[in-house]
């Protein structure tokens, strides 16, 4: 590109499959050492510093020290963004993997992406949302209504998050190719999910599973099937 950002920089980052799978590793939003990496790359340990090193310095990756570990995680929830808008494109043009995994109908259904709901979860539950007026579509523009903001109170949401992030965002979702609810308000609600007991994260994936009683609640409170 002859004007703006350069972003063949970081198209060559995102498109090696060792750097791209240790990328998809870290979009559940935990912080993975650099041999946890290495397993899901499926390389040595001395390749995975390599790669996780180019990331660092091309600013997908941020490193935290602890004792004689160094922890990965991905640079903000942009970066995670822009990985599921890649998954939605990749399926769009054919690109599929040709064995789904066993967990492929769970992460369908429910998962973390970053640090928000996703899958059929999170996209009925932002539908749900834009139809009971809390939260304003504007062409894809998101806005936090009035009555939306009265829900947030009730509901016990933290929407004072520090930073510049927006408070609603779309995020393009891979599996249903719809919206889901991203920003500071995706982000309170599936904490809040997990606060109150409704869901659960399974260790080592980013699958989100509801409990029966979990499950009835969400669906009382977003007037929606599950």
């Amino acid at each position: 590109m002859r004007l703006g950002p350069d972003i063949t920089r970081i198209a060559a980052l995102l498109g090696e499959p060792a750097r791209a799978n240790m990328l998809s590793a870290l979009m559940g939003g935990q912080a993975l050492t650099a041999g946890e990496l290495a397993r899901e790359a499926g390389i040595t340990p001395q390749t995975a510093s390599a790669h996780l090193a180019r990331l660092e310095a091309g600013g997908l990756l941020t490193r935290r020290r602890q004792g004689r570990h160094s922890y990965f995680t991905l640079a903000g929830p942009d970066v995670a963004e822009a990985m599921e808008q890649l998954i939605v494109l990749a399926g769009r043009a054919g690109h599929l993997r040709t064995r789904p995994g066993p967990r492929d109908p769970a992460l369908r259904r429910a998962r973390v992406c970053y640090d928000h709901l996703a899958g059929d979860a999170g996209v009925a539950m932002l539908d749900a949302l834009v139809a009971q007026g809390r939260i304003a579509d504007h062409d894809g523009a998101l806005a936090l209504t009035e009555k939306g903001r009265v829900f947030a109170s009730d509901f016990d949401l933290d929407l004072d998050a520090p930073g510049r992030r927006p408070l609603c965002r779309a995020c393009l979702d891979w599996s249903v190719r719809r919206s889901h609810l991203a920003g500071v308000m995706g982000a309170a609600l599936l904490s809040r999910i997990y606060a109150l007991g409704w869901a659960r994260r399974i260790e080592g994936t980013r699958v989100v599973q509801f409990s029966a009683p979990g499950e009835a609640a969400f669906r009382a409170t977003f007037k929606v099937p599950l």
